[in-house]
């Protein structure tokens, strides 16, 4: 096997140290790069999204988990292959946790940005994965701004990287560059769109069905109505504290029931109405149609997201449906996400990554790991051979030879 240079690679560290404000009402204009949504602020809407509600975030966490495997094997004759899967950068960070990342962005928001660190040498390599968030595309389309609140962006603040292949010496002496992944989608050139976006109002009712059940268990599953009260007030403070003392009476919670204060009379007629609702199974149903959706919008499946573990636990589907999975959506994100990767290794720190592959291990197992390979082969169907030297091995030795390969 070709042996690759004798090279010392020393990861570089980053400055990432500038939180992500929060959302405000301020909208920045500016020439100075291609807004991301109308108000720019689609980056910080799809984040809050998927904060609030539960499959939406659950499926993001584990599409990013899956793509990025377990892992990595490789030929551990390529020592500088073997260090840079270690530590991808001089954050410490594995490259498996940049995969991770990078997965997750382009999960959440169709978008992600990987800065790619060398020197004129190129003596070092170093990975870091910046936040899609922080990003936006220049208006020349050959570099990207990145700014720590595009809410409040000012140019001074923001720092300008080149995009792949362009690399750019920056003041501390480092040559740096960006590589944009998007998914594609019709009409849009400078982002991409996330997968789900068919399924964004679906996410909404899904959330919005959750703040009703809370709102039930907040106000104790009291009805809500209308108290009528008979009282009489010669002024709006007067009027303030009757209704403020109706509501700790009967309220339980703020705002569940109105109140009417009509002009009393010799007797006292107040009372309360409820307003009773029978809907909790049409809000069931929308809500369970709603997960349904998202799962769809998301081109994943049931069983891979925990919804259908409460009517029992098939180890057979999940193994189908993560089959399914492999070969329809993780494999694909995985060469997508790893090409630009496998060829800065190549091109820059002259890196062999030809044996650098990602270890995908099912979430769950149909047969035992101190079962024969024969065993299994014979279990399944398959032609085996008691005496064949090669169907003697357990299956926990190929599942401990598999882990020894991991970094």
């Amino acid at each position: 096997m070709e042996q690759t240079k004798t090279k010392s690679l020393v990861a570089v560290g980053n400055r990432r140290t500038e939180p992500l404000f929060a959302l405000s009402p301020q909208e920045v204009h500016s020439n100075k790069f291609w807004r991301w949504g109308d108000d720019n602020m689609m980056p910080y809407a799809l984040s809050l999204m998927s904060r609030r509600s539960t499959t939406h975030r659950r499926i993001i966490n584990d599409k990013a988990d899956y793509i990025a495997g377990k892992g990595f094997s490789y030929d551990e004759g390529e020592p500088l292959l073997g260090h840079f899967v270690r530590q991808a950068n001089g954050e410490g960070e594995s490259l498996r946790t940049v995969l991770y990342r990078l997965a997750f962005d382009k999960a959440l928001m169709g978008n992600a940005f990987l800065e790619v660190v060398t020197d004129e040498k190129h003596s070092t390599l170093s990975l870091f994965h910046q936040d899609a968030a922080t990003c936006r595309i220049a208006r020349d389309s050959q570099h990207v701004l990145l700014h720590h609140n595009w809410n409040q962006f000012k140019e001074e603040e923001a720092r300008q990287l080149p995009l792949y292949p362009l690399f750019e010496k920056q003041d501390d002496g480092s040559l740096r560059t960006m590589i944009h992944y998007k998914e594609y989608e019709p009409m849009f050139t400078h982002y991409g769109v996330p997968k789900y976006i068919a399924g964004m109002g679906v996410s909404a009712i899904a959330y919005k069905t959750d703040c009703w059940n809370i709102s039930r268990l907040d106000n104790s599953f009291q009805l809500s109505g209308v108290m009528m009260l008979d009282a009489s007030t010669d002024s709006e403070a007067e009027t303030e504290r009757i209704v403020r003392a109706a509501e700790q009476r009967f309220a339980g919670n703020p705002g569940q029931v109105m109140f009417v204060i009509r002009e009393g009379g010799e007797s006292d007629n107040s009372k309360f109405i409820p307003v009773e609702s029978h809907n909790e199974g049409d809000w069931s149903a929308l809500h369970d149609q709603a997960t349904s959706d998202i799962v769809i919008a998301h081109s994943w499946f049931r069983s891979l997201s925990g919804l259908d573990y409460s009517a029992g636990f098939s180890a057979e589907r999940i193994l189908h449906e993560y089959e399914v999975a492999l070969n329809t959506v993780i494999l694909a994100e995985q060469e997508e996400l790893m090409a630009p990767i496998k060829r800065i290794m190549r091109e820059v720190a002259e890196i062999n990554p030809s044996s650098l592959e990602i270890v995908n291990r099912p979430p769950t197992r149909s047969k035992p790991i101190y079962m024969k390979v024969w065993e299994a082969r014979k279990a399944d169907g398959l032609e085996y051979d008691e005496q064949d030297e090669s169907q003697q091995a357990w299956l926990s030795e190929i599942t401990k030879y598999n882990v020894t390969k991991i970094n």
